[in-house]
């Protein structure tokens, strides 16, 4: 294996997502190998700060090995959100052992599910689930974290092409103002047309 920020050969992958349940935007998912100089106080995204998190998420950037997969509305309304799930983690994954020139010792998800035998691509046999697990391994933490900031740094340029719904500001969750936009402006291309509220929406 050639040489990387990790120092050595046998490696871990974290892998953990952002966005199942938004009603606009993509499901991003990220894999992480830890590298030796990775930064301290890694956490489920959700439980930091948005300071702290962006500081988090450009040291796992320099100080790890990475891998992102991003599956978008129209695909998402294809397959369904769990499998865009599970292809996003596949995706992610695949990136990242193609990085790194050689296969995982192991591969952590969060959550109760893997994407074993739910998406063709996936050819880790041993990944196991481990629920809360973004709280509990560092390695999913880090997932985590670059897969929020990641998708969130997306849908802030979705706000620049779409301003009426505050994707800025709910990230394409269905909060008031959101609802509000989508009674007033109706779906935009990057609503998840399969999401109830939208397609009732839709039908008005």
């Amino acid at each position: 294996m050639r040489e990387n920020k990790l120092g050595a050969r046998n490696f871990v992958v974290g892998v953990d997502e952002a966005g199942r349940g938004p009603l606009a935007g993509p499901v991003v998912a990220a894999a992480v190998a830890l590298g030796e100089g990775y930064p301290h106080g890694l956490d489920d995204s959700k439980k930091l700060s948005a300071k702290r998190r962006r500081e988090l998420d450009e040291a796992i950037r320099q100080t790890c090995m990475w891998g992102l997969g991003v599956v978008e509305p129209v695909e998402i309304d294809r397959i369904k959100i769990l499998q865009a799930t599970m292809r996003a983690m596949t995706l992610a994954v695949t990136q990242l052992v193609e990085k790194l020139g050689d296969e995982p010792e192991a591969v952590l998800i969060d959550g109760n599910l893997s994407p074993q035998g739910r998406c063709a691509d996936w050819r880790w046999p041993g990944a196991r689930p481990i629920i809360g697990g973004d709280a509990l391994e560092p390695v999913i933490s880090a997932a985590s974290i670059i897969a929020k900031e990641w998708r969130d740094r997306m849908m802030c340029e979705a706000a620049e092409a779409h301003p009426h719904y505050g994707w800025e500001r709910n990230k394409g969750y269905g909060t008031a103002e959101h609802m509000e936009a989508l009674r007033i402006h109706g779906p935009s291309p990057l609503h998840r047309q399969s999401f109830a509220p939208v397609a009732q929406l839709a039908l008005l």
